[in-house]
């Protein structure tokens, strides 16, 4: 199993955020500042984290965003705004294949995904483990 925290502002933009334009009649698919500035920022971050060697077979994933809002009487919230997890989660995904964490995010059998809200930390939980290639369920 390979675990850590990655304290960071989280960013926004997503990969869902990717735009048009037409050139020569075709369209041309490009992805806007915020977008190439937060898989900067997840490639560097997630970088200190890449394992001796892919990893292998069925991967489980979870990922917490953690989101802070030092105005919270609690220290936890669950985050029930935009952006989507399954958007977030997406660049976040891009970023460890393209670095290598695994061979194909295709092997992410398994995944968490959750956000919320805390008083004192920002940042980014993951956790990688390999799951057992025979389980079917």
């Amino acid at each position: 199993m390979v675990h850590f925290f990655i304290p960071m502002k989280i960013p926004t933009a997503t990969h869902q955020e990717k735009q048009v334009r037409v050139v020569r009649g075709k369209p041309c698919f490009y992805e806007p500042a915020n977008v190439k500035d937060a898989r900067q920022k997840y490639l560097a971050y997630l970088g200190k984290y890449v394992p001796a060697s892919k990893l292998e077979g069925p991967i489980s994933l979870t990922v917490k965003f953690i989101f802070c809002d030092e105005k919270m009487a609690d220290d936890f919230r669950w985050k029930t705004t935009k952006p989507d997890t399954d958007n977030m989660i997406k660049l976040v995904k891009d970023c460890m294949t393209r670095l290598g964490y695994w061979h194909d995010d295709a092997q992410v059998c398994r995944e968490l995904v959750e956000k919320f809200f805390s008083r004192d930390v920002e940042g980014i939980y993951i956790e990688l483990d390999t799951m057992d290639a025979e389980r079917s369920h």
